[in-house]
């Protein structure tokens, strides 16, 4: 078995940083819908601005909002308006196809590629 990329946002932009939340990362419905990341899942978080890189799990925001927050003691490593990438893995004996979901700067879907390379 090997540990395989399954879904990656990339380059979201965090709308808001919170705290005092409980924890996790809040992430529009459309955008864990189009790459495959379920709400409670395990995600590494690496914020491209600063390096810093985390694990956390999903909670949905609502539906075209764009919400990228990043919540609990987390939000200490990151600022709003950092660029991150969000991924999920899948442990598979089999290659998988990943979705990849590129964002505009308002956190909308651009593009969505089923593999990391770009035909």
């Amino acid at each position: 078995m090997r540990c395989l990329l399954r879904g990656k946002i990339h380059r979201a932009v965090i709308t808001d940083a919170n705290p005092e939340y409980v924890g996790s990362i809040t992430i529009d419905q459309d955008l864990l819908e189009k790459s495959d990341i379920w709400e409670g899942e395990k995600v590494l978080i690496a914020d491209v601005d600063n390096g810093a890189r985390f694990e956390t799990y999903t909670v949905v925001g609502k539906r075209g909002s764009g919400v990228i927050c990043v919540n609990g003691a987390a939000a200490k490593l990151v600022k709003q308006g950092d660029r991150i990438i969000i991924m999920a893995f899948e442990y598979s004996d089999k290659p998988i196809a990943p979705r990849i979901v590129l964002v505009n700067d308002k956190n909308q879907c651009v593009e969505l590629r089923r593999s990391i390379v770009s035909d």
